[in-house]
């Protein structure tokens, strides 16, 4: 079992960058590819971006490219998502994610965190 904690979030000004941690606990971090997800008020959870096990491959959603960046580090059990240049339609909840297999789907996910709150003002 995974247990999987999001740190990071906040308010920030259209133009801003924060940088997202997910922590992970209780399995092997190294055995897992991470992903980001983000649901915004009313919508459907949507895929940001996703990491392979060794951080070798990185795959974003379109409207990501150029301004998130998504690394992880091994040694500390953690995922990163450096977020810039945001902008108002990048406001939601920021969920972090555990699978097995290199995916853009959510449901191939199989441990998920609590979420980080994101708003970005315009």
């Amino acid at each position: 079992q995974v247990q999987l904690v999001e740190s990071g979030g906040g308010l920030v000004q259209a133009g801003g960058s924060l940088r997202l941690s997910c922590v992970a606990s209780g399995g092997s971090f190294g055995s897992y590819v991470m992903g980001w997800f983000r649901q915004a008020p009313g919508k459907d959870r949507e895929f940001v971006a996703s990491i392979n096990r060794s951080g070798s491959y990185i795959a974003y959603v379109d409207s990501a490219k150029g301004r998130f960046v998504c690394s992880r580090d091994n040694a500390e059990n953690t995922v990163y998502l450096q977020m810039n240049s945001l902008k108002p339609e990048d406001t939601g909840v920021y969920y972090c994610a555990a699978a097995r297999v290199l995916s853009r789907i959510d449901s191939d996910y199989n441990y998920w965190g609590q979420g980080t709150q994101v708003t970005v003002s315009s």
